[in-house]
């Protein structure tokens, strides 16, 4: 690893985390756009932000929120439970499309989500 390439990453975690703790986003919408800039192949960029998932890393952030009370952990759990089990089928299903329909499916999304949120009411 490169101190360019150690140094880009760092930014993207920093940035990931600091708009997953402002308005709640960050591994898909921010890491793997910009890991796809570093030269990452669609599956590699989902797989490394995925992989930054399974340690607690909104920890912090998650108390924040908590103590202002503005999480239900039932709630949480329930999402938690059907996220593994979506992520495993998502992530099967994943590996066998080719990138570039994967990067085609990807922004496809992207566009839909941010459509919704510019144009609602």
């Amino acid at each position: 690893m490169t101190l360019a390439t150690f140094f880009a990453l760092m930014a993207i975690g920093l940035l990931a985390g600091m708009l997953s703790g402002l308005i709640g986003i960050g591994g898909g919408i921010v890491m793997v756009p910009l890991l796809l800039l570093l030269g990452f192949s669609q599956h590699q960029a989902q797989g490394t932000s995925l992989a930054v998932l399974v340690v607690p890393v909104t920890a912090a952030a998650v108390f924040n929120y908590y103590k202002e009370g503005y999480l239900d952990w039932r709630y949480a759990a329930l999402i938690a439970v059907f996220f593994v089990v979506g992520g495993y089928f998502g992530s099967k299903l994943a590996i066998t499309i080719d990138q570039r329909m994967l990067k085609k499916i990807f922004g496809i999304i992207l566009l839909i989500v941010a459509g919704k949120m510019i144009f609602e009411k």
